[in-house]
């Protein structure tokens, strides 16, 4: 008996791990429209591999992220990303980089990678950071985690939250983050909800924002940068 019911939950346990391998891969775009012509030139996760006789070791080399970004902009930062779309190699590999640089009192604002956590490393300066979890159940807010950090100190995002970092110092500060996409995909909360073309109506966001539609449209007059 003891047998037969070790049999059973080796069977069950193979049954699901055939489930859990058998799910479909992170996307590493916002679409995929499906089309029914074999001859389209559009791919899954929009990358194909080179020919591996014809790789070199450039197609997995950048240089310039010594190279400060330049913040003389309306947040006062830049991101200078290192992924797929500038370094070849790092395709189906899941990780990118970034380079992020802050002008005094500069803002990375707040943000999403729909495709990737962040992990940050602060290698110059002060930054105040934090991330926001999703929506909770009801009669609960949502929560912020928020964290002071200094050279040396690390930080998690976790994938999709909203998060931001904040130059708290008088100085420049420069910090480097890691991702485990090649793409994770960036959507800067004001740009995309202010900013989108074509604009959203502004009756939708009046109510969303409980403000008058005046102050909609004022936001939406506003030239929002990007700073990536």
């Amino acid at each position: 008996m003891a047998l037969k019911s070790f049999v059973l939950i080796i069977a069950i346990l193979s049954v699901v791990t055939s489930i859990s391998h058998a799910s479909d891969p992170s996307p590493l775009q916002d679409f995929c429209v499906a089309v029914n012509d074999s001859m389209t030139t559009v791919f899954v996760n929009g990358k194909v591999c080179k020919d591996p006789k014809i790789v070199t070791a450039d197609d997995f080399f950048k240089s310039g992220l010594n190279v400060a970004g330049n913040t003389s902009n309306n947040v006062g930062s830049a991101v200078t990303a290192v992924n797929v779309n500038n370094l070849p190699g790092l395709n189906t590999l899941g990780i990118s980089l970034a380079r992020i640089d802050y002008a005094p009192y500069g803002v990375n604002p707040p943000h999403t990678h729909p495709r990737g956590t962040e992990v940050l490393t602060v290698l110059e300066g002060t930054l105040y950071v934090g991330f926001v979890l999703s929506n909770p159940g009801a009669n609960m807010k949502n929560k912020l985690f928020t964290k002071i950090l200094h050279p040396g100190d690390v930080f998690v995002f976790p994938i999709g939250l909203i998060h931001f970092q904040f130059n708290v110092g008088k100085t420049k500060a420069v910090a480097f983050a890691g991702f485990n996409s090649q793409n994770q995909g960036v959507i800067t909360i004001a740009n995309a909800v202010f900013g989108s073309d074509p604009p959203i109506n502004d009756d939708i966001l009046a109510k969303a924002f409980q403000v008058d539609k005046k102050v909609v449209d004022y936001l939406q007059s506003q030239f929002w940068w990007d700073n990536n």
